[in-house]
This record gives C-alpha cells, structure tokens and sequence, in this order.
C-alpha cells in the first residue's frame, strides 16, 4: 500500500509505503494530485492499493483509555463489533473494554472472551480491562492476578461507574498490581457524597432543583489516592477527570514524582453546566446527564490548560452508549452517559488546537502515544518512522461538518453533539496496514 500526499503530525508532505503491516519507506512527495474528498483518492496501481491524502495529517492511531463496548449482557446498547466500528471510525487503532459488563469482567474468563471477540471482530484491538472488586460491588478483590496472567493480559483494573471507596481495599489493590506492573484506574466519587447528585453543585442546579454533585466529591477521592499510591510505589490512573480543584491535586501529587496519570474526555473540554438549563434542545435534556457531571466554565479552562501543559496525561472517550429508552426519559429516571468515540478527534481539535494550546504532536501524545504506554500495549502508539506497526489515523482538519448521530456505526445515538457543526474528519483508518476505513467509510 502506498498513502501519497500526507503530513505526518502536520510536517512537510510526504508518501508512505507500507508492507506486511509495518512503515516500509517515508519519502518525500509530489505536489497534491486533488484534495481529500476528491473523486478519486484511492485506487489500484499494479498489486498496491493507492491512497491519495490530498494532503491530510497522518497521526498514529488513536488509543482509547475509557470505552465502554457493553458486550456481554448489553447487547442492545453496543457490541464490540459495532463498537469498534464506531472507533474505527473515529480514528481509533485500539480500545481499552470497561468491566461493568453484564456478567461483570471480574475473571479470566470474561475478560478471555471480550478479547477473544475483539480478535473474530474488532476493527481495531480490543483491550478487556478487568474489575478490581467482585462485581463492582467493592467488598472484595476480584481475580487480577488470574486476568493479569489470562490470555487478554489485563494491565488496567477499574471498577468504572462505581468507586473502589473503601481505603484498605484500594491499597490492597494498588498493591496486588504491583506485581506485573499493573494499574487500578479509579473512577473518583465519593458515594455518600454524591448520593441522588443529578448534576454539578452550583447556582444552576439550586435554580433547577435538581441535587447537586459537589466538586470535593471528586477531589477528595483523587487526594486519598494520590497519597495511597505514593505510599505503596504503585501505579494509579484517574479516570475523567472534571473540576479544576482535581487538576490542582494532580499538579501537586505529580511535583512529587509520584507514579500518577489521569485522563480528561472531549466533553469535558467542551460543554458546561449550563447547557442543562439552556440549550438547543430546551432544559433537563438527559443527553446531558453524564458522571461526572459536566463543570463550569472555570473548570472548562482549568481542564484545558491541565491537559496542555500534561498535568492531565490523556483524552479518553469514555464512549458510554445507551439505547434510547434509558435516555429519553424524565431526567432523575435517564442513564448517565454519552457515546464519544466518532467525534473525539474533532472535539479535541475544536477546544485544543483551534485554541492554540495543542499542536497535532501533542494531540498524537495524548491520544495515542501516553494512552499505549499506560495501557502497557507494545505495537500502539509507536513513532510514525520506518519500520514501525502501520497503526495510522488520516485526518483531514480543513473541513467542519454537522453532526448526524443518524450516520454513526455506534448502535447507540446519545451524542449531545447532534446538530452542531465540529472541524475535521477521519479519511482513513489502518490497523497494522490493513484499512478498516477508507474515505470516512467503514471497510
């Protein structure tokens, strides 16, 4: 395969050729022969297929911390062939599975079948990442050592969606992954702070009368983890993190060179509080309703300003689909999430680098290159050099585009981007040189 015309992280054009699934030659390139979504960008030439970039940035493709692909038990919302479809489509070369499955990814052989349906129908790696208790329930450690040594080689143990809130179990989790070089992803939120919360504490939800979810709900689980972590020599991950008091807790744990990452999502770059109240689709809309809740303005910034200069380590979608009937509803009755992984790369693009406070490099760093490396996955997130995997996300940030959630592989719609205009879109997908899009459209 040859991809002609192409920047790689938005340098000089260049072609790539690619053999055997790695980057066998990088030269550089002729004149662009027409635009990206010309008549023809790909086609034949002898025994390689021609992609013509029309000039589109090459990055490496993108890796997923947080995605929630529903299979077993949710079948109705996401399956991990449609999931990876739709991460596919977003750029995505790899995807880390969240463990609140129906039955719960607490043991070998749940995460052995995650990963084993990935491998029959991923169109991109799929990644299990294992329950730290026994049925989230956070009363006792589930099997990591059994998924750690599984055939899916666990790395990453969340109880996403619930708190490991109990000190002693969280230290001894931290502690067991030592072992093999572990991770316990915590989903921050101290539950008897939060108990009924329906949205962020503040003028707005008094307004509302809707129960607020306080910032130090989140903040004072981060702190404690922070320190459990340093205490023990451990590796711990934050996951979505929302308020601008976390990222302080973040820079200050990080000064003291504790082994500590955390990720932020698109949409918490990107909307705020107030949409709940007032927005294009009229107030208590539930396609806001997501954990955590959306923040301020303020904390907006701050979250941006932490994800720039890598106090927040990583974009992660936290692609959480639902069926319709568990969003539109009353909003105290509606589920909390929001599918994520199509428009990812152009929500980041919108607050990042249309910002200036991103580059494409460190789109590429947060997004593929940090994710793999705390995923601990050795073929993602490679340099786009000669000789490396031929995970390659084409992306072309000229263009803006309304979103139509009509048109997305997900199984679900709950995007609460439905109708805005975003910039760019994802041309061409490869997942080690084999397309799995090309021209926007799944292969």
């Amino acid at each position: 395969m040859i991809i002609r015309n192409v920047r790689i992280l938005g340098g000089e054009l260049v072609d790539l050729r690619v053999s055997q699934g790695v980057i066998a030659a990088i030269t550089p390139a002729d004149p662009p022969s027409g635009a990206v979504s010309g008549d023809r960008p790909f086609g034949d030439q002898g025994d390689d297929l021609v992609v013509d970039g029309g000039g589109a940035i090459v990055l490496p493709g993108l890796v997923d911390l947080h995605t929630h692909l529903r299979e077993p038990g949710r079948e109705d919302a996401e399956t991990v062939q449609t999931g990876t479809q739709s991460a596919a489509r977003g750029g995505y070369t790899a995807v880390h599975a969240m463990a609140n499955t129906s039955p719960v990814a607490d043991t070998a052989g749940v995460v052995e079948q995650v990963w084993r349906l990935g491998r029959e129908f991923g169109h991109c790696d799929v990644h299990p990442v294992g329950a730290v208790t026994v049925g989230l329930e956070g009363r006792q450690l589930a099997e990591l050592g059994a998924m750690a040594d599984s055939a899916a080689r666990v790395r990453v143990f969340s109880d996403d969606g619930k708190c490991v809130d109990d000190a002693v179990l969280m230290r001894r989790a931290l502690e067991y992954v030592k072992a093999f070089d572990g991770v316990v992803a915590q989903h921050a939120q101290e539950p008897r702070l939060t108990e009924g919360a329906q949205m962020n504490e503040g003028v707005i939800s008094g307004r509302l009368g809707l129960t607020g979810w306080p910032a130090v709900a989140e903040e004072a689980i981060i702190a404690r983890d922070c320190l459990l972590a340093a205490h023990v020599g451990s590796r711990l991950h934050v996951c979505h993190v929302s308020t601008a008091g976390s990222v302080e807790i973040l820079r200050w744990a990080k000064s003291k060179g504790w082994n500590i990452t955390a990720e932020v999502t698109p949409h918490h770059l990107l909307l705020t509080d107030d949409l709940v109240e007032e927005s294009p689709v009229g107030a208590y809309n539930p396609i806001y309703k997501v954990n955590p809740p959306l923040r301020t303005r303020a904390d907006v910034e701050a979250l941006r300003a932490a994800l720039a200069d890598g106090t927040i380590d990583v974009v992660a979608t936290d692609h959480a689909p639902h069926p319709i009937e568990d969003k539109e509803s009353e909003w105290s009755a509606a589920a909390m999430g929001m599918v994520g992984l199509e428009t990812a790369l152009s929500v980041v693009q919108e607050a990042m680098v249309e910002t200036g406070l991103l580059d494409w490099a460190g789109v590429a760093q947060r997004m593929s290159v940090v994710p793999a490396r705390i995923g601990r996955l050795a073929g993602q997130g490679q340099p786009l050099e000669v000789g490396a995997p031929a995970n390659i996300t084409l992306y072309d940030p000229s263009v803006r585009t309304e979103v139509d959630p009509s048109a997305f592989a997900s199984k679900s719609r709950n995007t609460p981007y439905e109708g805005m205009t975003l910039p760019g879109r994802v041309v061409a997908t490869f997942l080690r040189g084999r397309p799995t899009v090309l021209e926007g459209k799944l292969v």
